[in-house]
């Protein structure tokens, strides 16, 4: 029934103060008001109406999402929003578009690695989108391998220009979203020539388009590179092919904080350390963890609400059973909700060492930065593989109705598995921070106290340092019979993989452990905290339970009294897992999932849904006169079969 609050009685088994988790999956009162503020801002603008996404073919798709970045740019103005107000804009306006790169990676990118004199001439046209920049570094053969772009920036010293050039089909600049039909600049990537001699790659500033008629300029060839999984998904987004052919651009558009090219030609390293670069990837990645939180605390908002609205089978007094009461659903859910919140505290830690970083570096401070690169490479792989596939079992979890477009699901998926490549391929990523473990080869305490209470976060942290450190101590050793290091890294990769996601599994254990030593107000909260942190240690302990019990850090006793453990939890979370979702405070609009709804109203508005569908405009289909009928009257021409 319309207007009715069909998860009222779920929400009323709540044992803690919902307003307040709020707060806490906000990071602050102030970030909640904000985002709460301008998340029913975006939901009550028709402007913004993406329900029919789905449906549209790509040029109406793209053309639709040019209108609604433009709108979305005239209300940031109108309302005059702050940066982070016009952030949380573009994020409750939910759909990827040409402004994602151009403020997540073209504006960052001048900004980490432009002079001051170039910052100043740039930025400003940035802001005021008076010219819209993408990040081109991705080639046609090349993507996690940087080292092997193709692309060349020839200086010449009688013109002092750069000469930018792709020298071979698959140095053609693939994938850069905003690219294909939007972009007029480009911070591109190229390997920095000057005498004949190759300094490496880089960045370098590139106008591509007239900023009179939008026609690219002379030497560039520039497109879209087609379609790509899903209906509206990521389709939205003109991701796109770039080739140069000589192209001239003054000197001084190659970003020169790190190194420059004098007048003269002569290549030089300035005072800035090299290092700072690494400030921009820290801060892309942290913000890709941020993101994997987000879109798997949707998945699972709309699968918790669902299943408590769902029922099949156990008819008692002909009530069927919920399906959230089933215990499979209960195992396969709630350490999704509980990866949510791990996720997200995981976020706010590196958002913070981000910015700790970012301090030591300008104080000429590099101790950090290797685990700061590491931990940021490792988690980036870790929770969007993890966020990827939790979406999908989102979907599974939902039954049949899951695999329809208005569930919300599938375009939800199609968007975020991108994430699993983009800003480096998750295992390439996990190698990396296996090399710095190598390196380090860090000293965990490894003796396991007594394991008869697994809910003492000192038995579960401990349970995970001895994991990570003697996974990495076996890989060590591995490599150590082998002559040369590079021949025993490939021959031991999948081991590496898999000691390097161990220890990236122990910092977001050790975090949520940290989020819990804090000071958390609200009846319950901290309770219902360390609920899902147990939940989500006690799940991975059991999922990789082969690696525990073989490194020797616990016994098959303790394996057996923590998986007890972890099915008392799940029935702890049983009660509160509404109220847990509705603390992730998602309008109806955002989520965008007639299963997901709030009220709960699911079968009358997925019939209401099926009847919008363009098939259904006229009764009788197009084509069956054609087709169909002359099948029924026996009158196709005959046919050997």
């Amino acid at each position: 029934m319309e207007g009715v609050d069909h998860l009222a009685d779920e929400r009323n088994k709540a044992q803690f103060d919902v307003e307040e988790m709020k707060i806490v999956w906000a990071g602050s009162r102030h970030a909640f008001e904000v985002s709460d503020r301008i998340s029913r801002l975006v939901a009550s603008d028709p402007a913004f109406r993406k329900d029919n996404r789905t449906m549209l073919g790509r040029k109406e798709l793209f053309k639709n999402t040019l209108r609604k970045a433009a709108h979305a740019w005239k209300r940031i103005i109108e309302l005059r929003l702050s940066e982070e107000e016009a952030s949380r804009l573009r994020f409750y306006v939910d759909e990827p578009a040409f402004t994602d790169l151009h403020w997540g990676m073209f504006v960052p990118a001048i900004k980490g690695q432009g002079t001051e004199e170039q910052q100043q001439k740039w930025v400003p046209l940035a802001y005021k989108m008076q010219i819209i920049g993408c990040y081109a570094q991705t080639e046609l053969g090349h993507g996690s391998n940087v080292q092997g772009l193709e692309t060349t920036a020839t200086f010449d010293p009688q013109m002092d220009e750069f000469i930018i050039h792709s020298p071979t089909l698959t140095s053609s600049k693939w994938w850069p979203g905003g690219l294909g039909k939007v972009s007029t600049h480009a911070v591109v990537y190229a390997r920095l020539i000057t005498d004949g001699r190759d300094h490496g790659v880089h960045g370098f500033i590139v106008q591509l388009r007239s900023l009179d008629d939008h026609l690219p300029l002379p030497g560039i060839t520039v497109g879209d590179i087609g379609m790509k999984f899903g209906n509206g998904a990521y389709n939205t987004m003109d991701n796109g092919v770039l080739r140069f052919d000589h192209v001239r651009i003054p000197r001084n558009q190659m970003l020169m904080r790190v190194s420059q090219v004098t007048r003269e030609g002569k290549y030089m390293q300035s005072n800035v350390p090299r290092q700072l670069v690494y400030g921009t990837m820290v801060y892309v990645r942290q913000t890709i963890v941020a993101d994997a939180s987000n879109a798997l605390s949707r998945a699972v908002c709309i699968a918790t609400r669902y299943s408590a609205v769902r029922r099949q089978f156990g008819s008692q007094n002909g009530i069927e059973t919920q399906v959230i009461d089933y215990k499979t659903q209960q195992a396969r859910l709630f350490p999704l909700l509980a990866s949510a919140y791990a996720f997200r505290f995981v976020g706010e830690w590196l958002k913070w060492l981000y910015m700790d970083v970012t301090q030591r570096l300008q104080a000429n401070d590099f101790s950090t930065l290797p685990e700061a690169h590491a931990c940021t490479a490792g988690l980036k792989s870790l929770t969007t593989s993890a966020t990827a596939d939790g979406i999908e079992e989102c979907r599974k979890l939902c039954g049949g109705h899951g695999y329809l477009c208005s569930s919300g699901l599938p375009e939800l998926f199609a968007v975020y598995v991108p994430a699993c490549t983009y800003e480096g391929d998750n295992i390439v990523l996990l190698l990396q921070v296996a090399r710095h473990l190598m390196k380090t080869l860090v000293q965990y305490r490894s003796n396991v106290l007594k394991a008869e209470d697994w809910l003492k976060p000192n038995v579960i942290l401990e349970a995970f340092e001895a994991r990570a450190a003697r996974m990495s101590v076996a890989c060590a050793q591995s490599l150590s019979k082998i002559d040369n290091p590079e021949e025993g890294f490939q021959e031991l990769s999948a081991d590496l993989v898999e000691a390097a996601a161990a220890h990236c599994q122990l910092i977001i254990v050790s975090k949520f452990i940290e989020k819990l030593q804090q000071d958390i107000p609200g009846k319950g909260v901290k309770q219902q905290l360390e609920i899902l942190c147990n939940v989500y240690a006690l799940f991975l302990l059991h999922k990789h339970l082969g690696d525990f019990i073989s490194t020797g850090c616990i016994t098959p006793k303790q394996a057996s009294l923590a998986n007890d453990q972890l099915r008392s939890l799940y029935s702890q979370v049983r009660l509160n897992a509404i109220a847990l979702v509705d603390a992730f405070n998602y309008t109806d609009h955002f989520l965008g999932s007639v299963l997901g709804r709030y009220d709960g109203n699911v079968y009358p508005k997925l019939y209401e849904e099926a009847w919008k569908d363009p098939l259904n405009d006229s009764v009788v289909p197009d084509g069956y006169h054609e087709y169909v009928l002359p099948m029924l009257k026996q009158q196709l021409r005959s046919a050997r079969l």
